[in-house]
């Protein structure tokens, strides 16, 4: 990821979600309204007023507990009933 011209690198995380790996970058930037981002590669992106929550969040979102991987393989979408077409035929 490159930075913006005004943002300082704070730190990286890397590790996985959704079954993929994943990289988070915390930057600072004292322009924005929240000073204090990170940006994963999945495109996923919060900001804060405060570094107080930064690598919390940044390294939850890299390392999700097992409550978090439970959530996820929830909200998944249904997989297709095997003997059971996806769409009706017209007859």
């Amino acid at each position: 990821m490159k930075l913006d011209k005004n943002e300082l690198w704070a730190g990286t995380f890397h590790g996985r979600h959704d079954g993929a790996p994943a990289k988070v970058t915390a930057t600072l930037d004292d322009t924005r309204p929240e000073p204090y981002a990170w940006t994963c590669t999945c495109g996923a992106r919060r900001s804060f007023l405060t570094d107080e929550d930064v690598f919390d969040t940044a390294w939850r979102h890299t390392h999700p507990t097992r409550l978090d991987r439970l959530r996820q393989w929830a909200a998944r979408p249904p997989a297709p009933h095997p003997h059971r077409p996806l769409t009706r035929r017209s007859a």
